[in-house]
């Protein structure tokens, strides 16, 4: 489940919730995790998320986006791990597990996807796809990472029928 929020009414040509679940969903799914999960999206724009890269990462530069896990990951997509077993991790509300949160540039959204030359809903499923490795334990500090983060993105975009 996404817990979606536009705060800056960023408008397409598709069904923004619609891909963010679509992503999400598959991305868990080939991930094998065995849970129901939450995820908090946001999308906002640069200057806020400057403001909170810098809150939180003490970095005081905007990005296309931010990843918040929730989990403290022994290991990608390890679901024995004990952070991921933590009761705190269970929405009282819900009884979901709140995986983390993706928080959006709709600026970037659209000067990447022109940079790029692939479409927006491309730019914007690829960053959520991005963002969900992240929330799984996936990182991209060395090339070995870096190369199995890329493989992943770009077979589950294309599972969902979204290629460059």
């Amino acid at each position: 489940m996404v817990n979606f929020e536009n705060e800056v009414d960023f408008k397409a040509d598709f069904d923004l919730e619609k891909i963010a679940n679509l992503v999400c969903d598959t991305i868990l799914t080939e991930e094998g995790c065995p849970y129901l999960c939450e995820i908090d999206l946001l999308i906002t724009d640069a200057d806020s998320v400057r403001e909170i890269n810098k809150e939180f990462r003490d970095i005081d530069n905007t990005t296309d986006v931010l990843s918040f896990p929730n989990v403290d990951w022994t290991a990608p997509s390890d679901y024995e791990c004990e952070s991921f077993n933590d009761d705190l991790l269970v929405n009282p509300d819900t009884e979901l597990i709140m995986l983390g949160q993706i928080i959006l540039n709709n600026d970037r959204i659209v000067s990447q996807a022109a940079e790029y030359g692939h479409s927006v809903k491309r730019e914007y499923a690829f960053l959520i796809a991005h963002s969900m490795l992240h929330l799984l334990g996936y990182d991209h500090m060395d090339d070995e990472e870096r190369k199995t983060m890329e493989d992943k993105q770009s077979k589950y975009l294309e599972m969902i029928g979204i290629k460059r």
